[in-house]
């Protein structure tokens, strides 16, 4: 079995790779039998070089390997008719901007894996890049804060080398006295937690964090029964929740009351009741003033993100009153950093990272005849066709909805 590590080809360019040459390395001894080409790339977090060192091809031409592991979307005439791909596709929601792309692996006879399609039999997902993102959110949120009140000037994450280098800079920062609010309980929110606990911000419970004043910054992490209630008034469970959202409204407000920092690292489900609204946000007891929406749902459940900001100009303000985005130095606006692509400031931990995800839970599956069904799950495409899974793409790709 032949695997290639292919360039990523998308603009913006994105840096990071599925496997480090260190992880390249591992995969190989684990797996003697697999052989690993890398395609040549000029903007690769790590360049071809150190591929080389570890003792691996790199070349122009990778149309003789079997499966292609990538990161982003492969552009359409850049796609090898007749082979495995691995990337994010951005299909499987019907994103109509990804529509031709999926079209054109049903024409190529390509079978198509997304990342986001590799889960368990519980259907969890088994890899990403969520970590990073909830690393790189909750710094670029204390970015934010100094920035709106002239109180530090962090520098940007993507030239910094590493989490490390991010939290040595949060840890030259003077914090004042304020609340902070994580939602979620899966790998965004638990790597933006990593950043408040290597600050040194304490954590206290929901009960403390509502009632009580403090004379150091606090941070309290919340997950969906904590800012969800039941209308009839019971306290079931997290599964009750996501199987009934219709029966649930939001309980958020009595956080947003206290909270001078929002870090939303939650999953939002269809169904779900929203956070908080563009009315909720204009009400006097809404407090938050900075928002870091590293789950990014645009015109959705944080009303306060109108758009999905950049890497670039990762900062916006939201006027409450007339529901516009105005300059986040306004004194009536609330800070919001919403990049949907945080992981690519940090590529060199999130390459690490995914790739040794991708080598436990997926190299695997090509040596063990799929005996846990990895692949048999996470296929969306088989001889120019959906698989049965993916089927409801089927109006999608005939461009009937």
């Amino acid at each position: 079995m032949k695997f290639a590590i292919i360039k990523e080809r998308k603009n913006p360019p994105d840096r990071r790779v599925v496997f480090s040459p260190s992880k390249l390395k591992e995969a190989k001894q684990q797996f003697p039998k697999a052989e690993f080409k890398v395609e040549s790339s000029d903007i690769r977090v790590f360049p071809d070089e150190q591929y080389e060192a570890e003792g691996f091809e790199v070349i122009n031409d990778v149309s003789d390997c079997d499966v292609m592991i990538g990161v982003k979307e492969v552009p359409i005439e850049a796609l090898i008719p007749n082979k495995k791909y691995f990337f994010f596709s951005h299909t499987i929601k019907k994103q109509p901007y990804n529509r031709k792309l999926l079209r054109a692996i049903l024409e190529k006879n390509i079978e198509l894996y997304d990342h986001e399609t590799i889960v368990n039999e519980k259907g969890f997902r088994l890899i990403g890049f969520g970590r990073y993102a909830g690393i790189v959110g909750a710094y670029n949120g204390f970015r934010a804060w100094g920035l709106k009140y002239d109180s530090w000037n962090l520098p940007k994450a993507g030239p910094l080398p590493n989490q490390e280098a991010l939290i040595k800079e949060l840890n030259n920062i003077k914090l004042p006295n304020i609340k902070i609010l994580l939602t979620g309980s899966g790998k965004v929110s638990n790597g933006a937690q990593e950043m408040l606990d290597a600050m040194g911000i304490r954590s206290v419970s929901v009960h403390d964090y509502l009632k009580n004043t403090f004379n150091e910054p606090v941070y309290c992490k919340i997950d969906v029964l904590d800012y969800n209630k039941r209308k009839d008034g019971q306290v079931i469970d997290n599964t009750d929740f996501y199987n009934n959202p219709q029966e649930y409204v939001s309980d958020f407000m009595r956080f947003a009351k206290v909270t001078d920092y929002y870090i939303a690292g939650h999953f939002y489900g269809d169904g779900a009741p929203y956070l908080y609204t563009r009315n909720n946000v204009k009400s006097p007891d809404f407090n938050i003033k900075v928002v870091a929406d590293v789950s990014c749902d645009v015109d959705g459940p944080v009303a306060t993100t109108l758009r999905a900001s950049t890497i670039a100009d990762p900062i916006y303000g939201y006027d409450p009153q007339t529901e516009t985005e105005i300059d986040y130095k306004n004194e009536n606006a609330i800070t919001v950093m919403a990049v949907d692509n945080l992981p690519c400031e940090l590529p060199k931990d999130a390459s690490e990272g995914f790739g040794e995800q991708f080598l436990k839970h997926v190299i695997p599956a090509f040596f063990n005849n799929d005996k846990d069904g990895v692949l048999q799950r996470a296929k969306i495409t088989e001889n120019g066709k959906l698989t049965e899974k993916f089927s409801y793409l089927q109006n999608y790709v005939d461009g009937k909805e």
